[in-house]
């Protein structure tokens, strides 16, 4: 049996984090221009990129008799998620032109959504 809960969780997770980008990006758009527009978007996608990535990992296994795949995958998905973040990071920084502060501040912004979560979401 799927957990329809924890998935569901991670989608509305994601969703959040997809329209926080948004939101702040087109704030930043319109207070100081495209460029750093763009560089918030990036800066969102960077955050978003790795967390989806962590969270098609930890859903694939559930059940009892799949405890063990479920551990290894947490593992295996949080090493990744870190690793591909670094990726991301380098890349944006080596071939694309920011500004750091945009580029900053949606990062964490958008980060910040699991510390308000349950805040956000009724686990009832």
């Amino acid at each position: 049996m799927r957990n329809k809960q924890g998935i569901l969780g991670a989608k509305r997770l994601l969703t959040c984090q997809v329209l926080l980008t948004a939101v702040v990006s087109i704030l930043i758009v319109a207070m100081y221009g495209l460029s750093a527009g763009k560089s918030a978007a990036l800066g969102g996608l960077v955050s978003i990129i790795p967390n989806a990535y962590f969270a098609w990992v930890v859903f694939r296994f559930q059940g009892a008799k799949s405890a063990r795949k479920i551990v290894n995958s947490l593992y295996k998905g949080e090493a990744v998620k870190l690793l591909l973040t670094f990726v991301l990071f380098g890349l944006v920084f080596a071939y694309v032109p920011i500004k750091p502060l945009a580029f900053f501040l949606t990062y964490i912004v958008v980060q910040m959504v699991y510390w308000f979560a349950p805040l956000i979401f009724d686990n009832k």
